[in-house]
């Protein structure tokens, strides 16, 4: 799940650009306009349903009810306090920091240790509040008012100074996000395994959709072969729902420890995702390859160890049999679906294609426009979706495969399910390209009504719904041994004879 994870992070931070090289001592800066804001556009019922409706609310109390807790613990470890119902103290401001307009501002002070300065826009007798359930946990915080403004600053007050000049002149977005993740994991390690750059942001809304744009900072520069597309014409076909290209990750895949067991040589640098309308399980992977027979020799033999049933007992719900035929590997005793992998030979190229159901017959040919979209100079990744048609079907296969990795599926119940449930019918058309812009960098641009894709929805509503959030721990418990009852009509099993005593 670690590795869904990291996808989500990517595909999700669609990056703003900016003239001036990454500040060396910034942890983080972000400005949010606020929900009492947000939810004011009348023109924009996507994403004001999508955070302000009844389910969004009851997803958005469920979040922090979560969170004060994990926050209050890891402040008191951090800063080696002891604050009773700490918790409680923080709960409230959780909901604060969703309705109010705010500013943070964080940086690695000269002792190495971070500054926190936090202004927020708050309603009367609020100000209050954040002073005395902040005091505890910062001793020697200062706190000072601007007009409705409360300005926190955890350590000296020069960061606050930092922080109250952008008042007077906020962002017109409605969020703009600067981060410095390899910094940030200083404080939290498990960031360290994401190996996310710094990422800059900016979230607009100049018309029904949200566009998110911007750029990935990378600390060097990418090994990216960007070589012709090798698009798989004669295995892919119109009408999809969704569609995915991307290309130059041969190298990163190879550095991936959780990837060494699936390596086939040579390591593939190109993918296409897309999946059909209609049927759930009808979506499909192709990965170009010099010789389609030899890869899935390759694969075949890499993935035998991965469903020897008498090594994966701790891993699937239930036993399944791996076979190779006729150019094609098959995984029997999957319930609803059939999974494939087959090596295609075709006059466009050779291909390993990867599926979870049977393709249909050869349809119409892609769309003229997806070819000029692939042909823009240095595109690593894009993805186009309907994603009000994608979410049902993608959450079928997401439930499917969680039960049979003997995860924690989506509880139909839950407030994250209720809430992607309530907003999935109203987002349309979502469109994400990343185009590598200089050696070390990404500019990633985003056209989405509800500002996530598909994919993503199901990545943030597993995460929320997992009980240690906000980590993410899915894994079912081992089932117990059944105990055998004893049988009344047995017959007594009697003690060996004693030896004779020795003479």
């Amino acid at each position: 799940m670690k590795k869904t994870i990291v996808i989500f992070a990517l595909v999700l931070t669609a990056l703003a650009g900016r003239a001036a090289l990454p500040e060396p001592d910034l942890i983080a800066q972000i400005h949010f306009a606020g929900a009492q804001k947000i939810s004011a556009e009348k023109n924009f019922s996507s994403f004001t349903n999508e955070f302000c409706s009844a389910e969004a609310l009851a997803l958005r109390s469920q979040v922090a009810d979560k969170l004060a807790p994990w926050l209050a613990g890891w402040l008191q470890a951090k800063l080696g306090v002891t604050v009773p119902d700490g918790a409680a103290k923080l709960r409230p401001l959780l909901d604060d920091l969703q309705k109010s307009e705010w500013f943070l501002e964080a940086r690695a002070a000269a002792d190495g240790k971070p500054e926190v300065a936090v202004a927020i826009k708050l309603e009367a007798g609020r100000a209050q509040v954040w002073q005395s359930n902040l005091k505890p946990f910062f001793g020697s915080a200062t706190f000072n008012q601007s007009g409705r403004w409360l300005i926190f600053d955890s350590a000296t007050g020069n960061l606050g100074s930092s922080v109250a000049q952008k008042i007077s002149a906020p962002p017109a977005g409605w969020l703009t996000v600067d981060v410095n993740w390899p910094r940030l994991a200083r404080w939290y390690p498990k960031l360290h395994e994401l190996g996310l750059p710094e990422t800059q942001f900016t979230v607009t809304a100049p018309d029904a959709n949200l566009h998110v744009d911007g750029k990935f900072f990378f600390p060097e520069n990418l090994p990216l072969n960007l070589a012709d597309w090798q698009l798989p014409t004669n295995v892919i076909h119109a009408p999809f729902n969704s569609f995915t290209a991307v290309r130059g990750f041969a190298s990163w895949l190879k550095s991936q420890e959780w990837a060494q067991v699936f390596q086939i040589t040579p390591t593939p640098d190109q993918a296409f995702i897309w999946a059909l309308s209609g049927m759930p399980f009808q979506t499909f992977l192709a990965v170009p390859v010099p010789d389609s027979a030899e890869a899935l020799t390759q694969a075949y033999a890499r993935l035998q160890p991965v469903f020897d049933p008498a090594k994966t007992a701790a891993h699937f719900m239930s036993p399944f049999n791996l076979s190779e035929t006729n150019g094609e590997v098959t995984l029997a005793g999957v319930p609803f679906a059939a999974p494939f992998l087959q090596a295609v030979n075709k006059p466009g190229g050779q291909f390993l294609l990867a599926g979870a159901f049977e393709n249909s017959p050869v349809g119409r040919p892609p769309p003229a426009e997806l070819f000029q979209r692939l042909a823009a100079k240095n595109l690593v990744f894009y993805h186009w979706e309907i994603t009000a048609e994608r979410e049902p079907m993608l959450l079928n296969l997401g439930q499917l495969g969680l039960m049979l990795t003997q995860h924690r599926q989506l509880d139909g119940e839950s407030a994250a399910f209720k809430w992607v449930a309530k907003i999935t019918p109203t987002l349309g058309t979502t469109v994400t390209e990343v185009t590598k812009n200089a050696p070390d960098q990404m500019t990633f641009t985003r056209s989405a009504p509800g500002g996530f894709t598909a994919f993503e929805l199901l990545a943030l509503v597993n995460w929320i719904d997992a009980p240690n959030f906000p980590g993410w721990d899915l894994k079912v418990p081992p089932r117990p041994q059944r105990i055998r009852r004893p049988n009344p009509n047995a017959p007594v099993a009697r003690p060996p004879p004693a030896p004779a005593p020795a003479h």
